[in-house]
């Protein structure tokens, strides 16, 4: 039960081991410089056609009906633990205040 669970291994196959190509250079003969070609160009692929979503009013209110109420749902939620940190806050000091009061009655009653 709280032993890890690990993803199955990668079952890519591994990379086929090349060596390296070490260039050929023909000495026996003399090379004249070619001249520079110029490069073709590459065709650009034409992008796809996105499809465009089309709301309709009564698309348009819902969303916004439910944009509404997350806000309201959220801020009430925050509001309410905000509170509860608030009256937590209260009642520690209300017992700090009582527990100070008592050891003070303590020590001027003896």
């Amino acid at each position: 039960m709280f032993t890890p669970k690990y993803p199955p291994p990668d079952t890519a196959p591994p990379p086929l081991a090349t060596a390296p190509l070490v260039p050929v250079v023909d000495t026996s003969a003399q090379v004249e410089p070619t001249h520079a070609t110029t490069p073709v160009p590459v065709p650009v692929p034409a992008t796809a056609k996105r499809s465009t979503v089309q709301l309709t009013p009564g698309g348009v209110v819902a969303i916004a009906a439910g944009g509404t109420a997350t806000v309201l749902i959220v801020g009430a939620v925050l509001v309410s633990m905000l509170l509860a940190v608030a009256i937590t806050a209260a009642s520690v000091a209300v017992c700090a205040l009582v527990v100070r009061s008592i050891l003070t009655n303590q020590h001027t009653n003896r």
